[in-house]
């Protein structure tokens, strides 16, 4: 996902919809796929007696009647959850065997605007980018461009991480399943001030490393630095990369890794966030151009079916292969735990490249991904490979849950006739407890009663620097002090709270509400200062030059 909460919403579905499947299952969905005439003989000699390997897949278990059901309820679903969330437009298709057999539009492109989505609606992808620039990896891996173990540093300049060790040994398949010991979404706050890629991929050095391959931590910039480097192998750009390994030859016509392309669309839908009164508003642009191969996508219904196809078809679309079997079936396998389980029968998720693995009660492959720009953008892929059946989410809303619930409860239905639970209160609950977890202990708009007084502005005005995010200036304006960040830079006046403590706004795709700003005076001056939601991994100090 493009924001701090993609991480534990993909957590949350794997805790959501996971629980072991019995050894009683696996055995008799083994001995099923297995032909009676190879049971073993007492009295054959020991070599016959080899137990076969089990199927890659349980044998399909859905039936076109199962599909059909599903199907036939999607548009009252889609409409139902429309209406109970107000997010303006959705689009949704789905592929089975091969076939698109369900492809609609629903409601608008933007609030107050009489234009209706359709198939051919342009929209943002955020996190759904990542599965797409898995499927563009493969088919570099599959031209013997670059393999799965291929270093990062080989191919992309200047790419360091804090332990020199971990920058010569980190491969393109380490950060493309978020297991490089980078934190949580190292790198977005950077973005959100509006350095480039260049400046986040360089600063990805400061950051703590937890243990290499053995842990796991969301990265769209470790995940970027990984695809860029591929591209650079390839000696092009990465969005001429995707272009001319999938998106021609795919036929995905409107289908871009550029924002421009993205923006200069006809027929697109306009991103919304929900407002304090709960109407739609088409308030923010979000330009992920800095993070491209990890969210920066866009796409229609219509060409995504066309990936989807490639997807459950072993990279084989209108009878040309167009992404190297192998390569992409790689793509699927699981790489590293993503979410351990919660009891001791509970299902483990994990991570692969570019996407969510998981297994479900019948032992079946579930693959999956979300994707969310806090900004106004909620997308979500579900397949079922060994039943060939996926279904795509589209939607120009910011993250309420719909585009989960409505995958979640169109598999419900194919497999058990019903939704299991009410997926979209389940997923607009989780939604708003991680709003509630995002913003900071103190309640910087009621200062305490006993607030202390600040210094003279002049104690805190003047030049700052930090190695991380760079220049900060303090200066006075209209009798108050505005923090200056960013290259641009972004302005932000602060709100004196307590003695030298400080607050102010954020904004961007990781905005947290209010922040604390807190000054270390000396002899009268400060000498330094502290940004609260900057300081996560320990960098949001700032030291005067």
């Amino acid at each position: 996902m493009g924001g701090a909460k993609g991480v534990r919403l993909n957590r949350a579905r794997h805790a959501a919809t996971g629980t072991a499947a019995s050894l009683a299952v696996i055995i008799a969905l083994t001995s099923a796929a297995a032909p009676a005439d190879r049971s073993p003989d007492p009295a054959a000699p020991p070599a016959s007696r080899t137990p076969e390997a089990p199927p890659p897949q349980p044998p399909p278990q859905l039936t076109q009647a199962d599909v059909d059901r599903a199907v036939a309820r999607l548009d009252s679903t889609v409409e139902t959850m429309r209406k109970r969330t107000g997010v303006p437009g959705v689009a949704v298709g789905v592929v089975y065997k091969d076939r698109v057999i369900h492809l609609k539009g629903f409601g608008e492109r933007k609030v107050g605007e009489p234009e209706a989505v359709g198939p051919d609606t342009v929209f943002q992808l955020a996190s759904l980018s990542k599965p797409i620039a898995s499927t563009v990896i493969a088919g570099a891996v599959g031209d013997k461009t670059v393999d799965w173990n291929t270093t990062v540093a080989e191919h992309l300049p200047g790419f360091a991480l804090k332990d020199p060790w971990v920058t010569r040994h980190a491969t393109i398949t380490d950060l493309l399943s978020h297991r490089s010991g980078l934190p949580d979404h190292a790198g977005d706050l950077l973005e959100d001030l509006g350095y480039d890629q260049n400046y986040v991929l360089s600063h990805l050095r400061y950051e703590p490393l937890a243990p290499f391959r053995a842990s796991y931590a969301y990265t769209n910039f470790g995940f970027t630095a990984a695809a860029e480097a591929v591209a650079r192998a390839k000696g092009v750009s990465w969005e001429k990369l995707s272009e001319d390994t999938l998106y021609e030859p795919a036929g995905m016509e409107a289908t871009s890794s550029a924002f421009a392309d993205y923006e200069k669309a006809a027929n697109k839908a306009v991103t919304h966030v929900r407002t304090a009164d709960g109407s739609w508003q088409a308030k923010y642009v979000r330009d992920a151009d800095a993070q491209a191969p990890a969210g920066g996508a866009s796409s229609t219904a219509r060409d995504m079916m066309r990936w989807l196809r490639l997807q459950l078809a072993d990279g084989k679309l209108d009878g040309r292969q167009l992404v190297d079997a192998q390569s992409l079936e790689h793509t699927h396998l699981p790489e590293i735990p993503s979410q351990p389980p919660r009891a001791p029968a509970g299902r483990t998720g994990f991570y692969g490249i570019g996407w969510n693995v998981g297994y479900d009660d019948q032992g079946r492959l579930r693959l999956s991904h979300s994707g969310a720009f806090e900004l106004g953008a909620n997308t979500n892929v579900t397949m079922l490979p060994g039943e060939r059946l996926g279904i795509v989410v589209l939607t120009n809303g910011q993250p309420v849950g719909l585009a989960d619930a409505v995958a979640l409860d169109f598999f419900d239905t194919a497999e058990y006739g019903r939704p299991t639970i009410d997926w979209l209160s389940f997923f607009s609950g989780l939604y708003e407890q991680m709003d509630e977890q995002d913003g900071s202990r103190t309640n910087y708009a009621r200062p305490p009663a006993n607030a202390r007084p600040a210094r003279d502005d002049r104690a805190y005005t003047g030049t700052y620097d930090s190695p991380y995010y760079g220049k900060a200036v303090v200066t006075e304006d209209g009798g108050g002090l505005v923090l200056e960040l960013g290259p641009a830079p972004q302005k932000f006046r602060l709100t004196h709270y307590s003695g030298d403590t400080f607050s102010f706004r954020t904004k961007g795709e990781n905005a947290v509400g209010l922040t604390g700003v807190t000054f270390s005076p000396h002899e009268g001056t400060s000498r330094s200062f502290r940004v609260e939601y900057l300081d996560e991994n320990g960098l949001g100090t700032f030291t005067r030059r």
